[in-house]
């Protein structure tokens, strides 16, 4: 072969090489990246190319599928009553996506998770469609209509506990959305997602599980916690030896009570009338570092709270000052929770001080209903001891039977509870947040932990307001629960 014919067979012989190592590469090494690639339309049109499995509430699916036409995406997703569901469901879009629940069980919805294989071998052969599977929730429908209908036209958010399991039974958010309105990939789905995105009442935000706020005077139970569990008090019925007015330490500052008799106030009597100076007093006394031990121990500062959805953190400054810590220790400076973390508060507490970890999948199950996965309850912390618990259950339920919760009274039911009043905005110019958190105890224990914030309440700057915006939420919930006991 001469050598210019030998040169150019070199050359070939590179290329086709080439070929060689590249189409391996792709197949091989790049195949899970390329296939999974949002860009991939083959694997968008292959996910919506068969009905979605649903999300399932108390043995009823909340959503559903419908055939799309004039486009290459086959079915789209329906919801049932979407704006009440939307919390917990999420939405799945042929445009934009899907989040939540519909993206952390896309697996089984779509009938893609390795769990399903053997459905999809026995297909092949027998000639049936490929079919999603289900998520099976902890929800109650009842409790989450009665938060929905409570909420109402205000801005705000309930998430409600099983104390004895970490079940989540509610989680409510307005205002909401309807993850119908934008599940296809028309030019009205991209409108009604870009109003949704775009306007100014963060409808697309759950702000039971990704909204943190001030929570205001509920976190007195965490300071009395820490209090009981730190030995700074052991009678919950002796005088705290409080001052009033008590002074901020290392500062000129007062601390303004808006109530009466709190000067040497017990912490029995400090709670039922919410008393701002001996909580502060008592969070100085714990030390900003007990206190944080105390507060984490409830969930505080954990980044890392799924339900399967992942929860924003909420906050208690582990490096601020003295007087910072006196006012956090009352639920104002840097202190924030989420909606469920206050829930998880309430849950601890009612549970004799044993908190279990929050969850709201029960099941996941394949097309023919067989259990793919179970969730089994799982303790998470112990706070508190159950004397001590027991002890602040004494101190809430004085406060719904005669405090500032009095609007939660339940008949023939024992409930426990705490109302807070939230300052914000610059110089607290803004209309407070109204707290209020709860739990219901029936003869078989507590069946339900609530908490409500409602954000734009025209709330007057005191703890009656938790008491007369969002209490009567929490007793809608608890109530609801407890009916579908019965």
């Amino acid at each position: 072969m001469n050598k210019p014919l030998r040169r150019i067979a070199i050359f070939c012989g590179l290329l086709v090489l080439a070929l060689l190592i590249r189409t391996n590469w792709l197949q091989y090494v790049e195949a899970e990246e390329l296939s999974t690639h949002a860009k991939n339309r083959r694997v968008q049109i292959e996910q919506y190319a068969q009905e979605r499995g649903n999300i399932i509430v108390e043995g009823q699916p909340i959503t559903g599928s419908i055939v799309t036409n004039g486009s290459d995406f086959k079915y789209k997703r329906t919801y049932k009553d979407g704006p009440m569901w939307a919390p917990v469901t999420g939405y799945a879009s042929q445009a934009f996506g899907a989040n939540q629940i519909e993206a952390l069980e896309d697996g089984i919805l779509t009938g893609n998770d390795d769990r399903l294989f053997f459905d999809r071998t026995v297909g092949m052969f027998t000639g049936e469609k490929k079919q999603g599977g289900n998520v099976v929730t902890t929800l109650n429908a009842a409790a989450q209509e009665a938060a929905f209908k409570g909420l109402g036209d205000k801005k705000g958010a309930v998430a409600a506990i099983d104390p004895q399991t970490g079940a989540i039974l509610a989680l409510a958010s307005t205002p909401s959305y309807d993850p119908s309105s934008f599940a296809g990939n028309s030019k009205t789905d991209e409108k009604n997602w870009v109003a949704l995105k775009d306007g100014k009442d963060k409808a697309l935000v759950n702000r039971a599980l990704r909204e943190t706020y001030p929570p205001g005077s509920t976190f007195k139970v965490v300071t009395a916690a820490a209090a009981l569990e730190h030995g700074k008090v052991t009678d919950i019925n002796a005088p705290t030896d409080t001052p009033d007015p008590y002074i901020l330490p290392n500062t000129r500052t007062e601390m303004v009570n808006h109530a009466s008799g709190c000067e040497n106030a017990s912490l029995m009597q400090a709670m039922k009338v919410s008393c701002n100076s001996v909580f502060a007093k008592l969070g100085d006394d714990v030390t900003r570092d007990k206190m944080v031990e105390t507060v984490e121990k409830f969930g505080f500062n954990d980044p890392k709270i799924d339900t399967p959805v992942r929860a924003f953190a909420s906050v208690y400054d582990t490096q601020m000052d003295r007087p910072g810590n006196a006012l956090s220790s009352i639920g104002q400076f840097n202190t924030a929770a989420t909606p469920l973390q206050m829930a998880m508060v309430t849950a601890a507490i009612a549970n004799d001080g044993k908190l279990m970890k929050p969850y709201m999948v029960d099941q996941l199950t394949a097309p023919n209903l067989d259990v793919l996965e179970k969730h089994e309850p799982e303790e998470m912390n112990r706070p508190l001891s159950q004397e001590n618990a027991q002890k602040i259950q004494q101190m809430m339920e004085t406060v719904v039977e005669s405090g500032t919760g009095t609007k939660a009274k339940i008949d023939g039911v024992t409930v426990g509870g705490k109302t807070g009043t939230a300052q914000h905005g610059e110089n607290n110019s803004k209309n407070p947040y109204a707290w209020f958190i709860s739990y219901a105890k029936t003869g078989d224990g507590s069946p339900v932990a609530v908490a409500v914030v409602v954000e734009d309440g025209a709330a007057v700057r005191d703890d009656i307001s938790g008491g007369g915006l969002a209490a009567p939420i929490a007793k809608a919930v608890m109530k609801a629960v407890i009916d579908s006991k019965k």
